[in-house]
């Protein structure tokens, strides 16, 4: 469980393919605070560490055939960066929302407003989910919790600080870019709960 208050980044050095998957090897400000078979959220992404070099304050994780075809792991290569959030800890401060890093699909940037207090971001998303986003409602978008200004029906639009931009990846981001969404898991239960989903989230 993850609460989307990235807390560092981490930059991709290799991507290798393993069977269906992929091993990805990373390099990380904390990695010698690390642990092998620690879940650390990737944009988002829940992914188990596997292998750890202090010295060369590198990791390693394997991405399975789904997760990679459901998030922007595909787009991953050598020098892409990561949004990094270790799990939460019982007693934290939950400064977010409940992020679990199962993310449920893609979206794509449609526009980036500098409105010098604050950034704005437009989202596309599949409008198969518009029940989901909700405006003043939560959403994680490449891990980060957000809080949705908008919603329309294949669109939504947040604002970002200027400390969340420069402190995320979300400052390298432009339009035309995939980015990873989690809808709010609270909405999900409530969307089931209410009949209105035939099928588990995350599944096609």
């Amino acid at each position: 469980m993850f609460t989307g208050i990235i807390e560092t980044q981490a930059e991709v050095i290799t991507l290798e393919t393993e069977g269906t998957g992929y091993q990805i090897t990373f390099t990380c400000p904390i990695t010698t605070e690390l642990h092998i078979d620690q879940s650390i959220a990737h944009d988002g992404i829940c992914l188990t560490i596997i292998k750890i070099d202090i010295h060369t304050q590198q990791y390693q994780v394997i991405a399975v055939q789904e997760t990679i075809l459901k998030t922007t792991i595909k787009d991953w290569k050598a020098g892409t960066v990561v949004n990094i959030e270790r799990c939460l800890r019982l007693g934290d401060r939950l400064d977010g929302h409940w992020v679990q890093g199962h993310v449920d699909t893609t979206g794509k940037v449609v526009r980036i407003q500098n409105n010098h207090a604050s950034y704005e971001y437009v989202i596309s998303f599949d409008p198969e989910h518009q029940l989901l986003i909700v405006p003043k409602g939560s959403i994680c978008v490449n891990g980060i919790s957000l809080t949705v200004v908008q919603a329309n029906i294949s669109s939504f639009s947040v604002a970002i600080i200027p400390y969340t931009y420069e402190h995320t990846n979300l400052k390298h981001l432009k339009p035309g870019d995939s980015v990873n969404l989690e809808f709010d898991i609270i909405g999900k239960y409530l969307l089931r709960f209410n009949g209105e989903v035939k099928k588990p989230f995350g599944l096609s």
